[in-house]
């Protein structure tokens, strides 16, 4: 499970600002705490987003057990994976996309975290890159 802790600050407008420390790029606000921890999934997404189309390491999750995270969704975790193996391997998109047999476009959808891809076409994708695909099931918090 990939979260990232978020840190709450009351604004000078009454509303609460969120921010993401690992990732400092996310910020976002909300009208109260249940609001802004709403927004702050579509914020974490977006600045992920950032680092993959800046070719950069997606930061590190927080392994604390204590304060409010954010969770990102599971088919945002594999194409994190996914991108994080590829950039281990030194493998690029063309060369993915040969090692599929398939086109350029499949593999830019298999690696954007708001195309909702199967989880068949990144089974396949890191068996091209020698890994295996696997789904743990944890008790909800």
């Amino acid at each position: 499970m990939l979260r990232y802790r978020v840190k709450f600050t009351k604004d000078t407008n009454g509303t609460v600002l969120v921010d993401i420390p690992a990732v400092p790029e996310a910020h976002t606000f909300g009208e109260d705490r249940a609001e802004a921890l709403a927004r702050a999934a579509d914020a974490l997404e977006t600045a992920l987003i950032g680092y993959m189309e800046d070719r950069l390491d997606i930061p590190a999750a927080d392994l604390g057990l204590r304060g409010t995270f954010v969770t990102v969704p599971a088919l945002t975790e594999a194409k994190l994976a996914l991108y994080q193996s590829m950039r281990a391997a030194r493998v690029g998109k063309a060369e993915l996309a040969r090692r599929l047999n398939c086109h350029l476009p499949q593999v830019d959808r298999l690696l954007d975290l708001r195309h909702a891809s199967r989880f068949e076409q990144l089974e396949a994708a890191f068996r091209s890159l020698g890994k295996a695909l696997s789904i743990q099931i944890h008790e909800a918090a």
